[in-house]
């Protein structure tokens, strides 16, 4: 893949696990089931699917989790942060779009596993929302010092 230029990048927040993506992600979803809750910590999971020729790791190698006797999930064994979903024997990875350096651009078009949506979960866009800053304030804000990676390729 060296001779390709990458259309997507992404990693961890540690830096230590990097991937490419060398075409566009096919299906982007929302996943609700009890396993993607659980696999994120979240109320449901983002993921982007691309076929394996079109992807790779670029840095490092993530530790999996074999899931169910169907998927394995790829880590960052340094870090913790979730990457990947991956049916065992299968021709995709799914992608966590959180992973991604521009999660802006690996919107979701659907959702799956919607027996297991929180309810709460369609009253988000009423609850009222403050920026970082209104929250903490600047001062605090300003004072943060991030160990995360950054948001590109180093």
């Amino acid at each position: 893949m060296a001779d390709r230029s990458p259309l997507l990048t992404g990693g961890c927040q540690c830096g230590a696990v990097r991937f490419a993506l060398y075409a566009a992600p096919g299906k982007i979803s929302i996943c609700h089931c009890r396993m993607c809750q659980k696999a994120v910590a979240g109320p449901f999971a983002s993921l982007a699917e691309i076929p394996h020729g079109d992807f790779a790791w670029t840095r490092g190698t993530p530790a999996t989790f074999r899931s169910s006797s169907r998927a394995d999930r790829d880590f960052c064994a340094a870090c913790g942060t979730p990457l990947s979903y991956r049916q065992i024997g299968g021709p995709i990875i799914e992608l966590l779009t959180g992973s991604f350096d521009r999660p802006d651009m690996v919107t979701p078009t659907y959702e799956v596993g919607i027996e297991s949506k929180l309810a709460w979960i369609a009253h988000l866009p009423a609850l009222p929302g403050k920026t970082t800053s209104e929250n903490s304030g600047a001062a605090k804000v300003a004072g943060i010092v991030s160990y995360q990676h950054p948001n590109h390729n180093t």
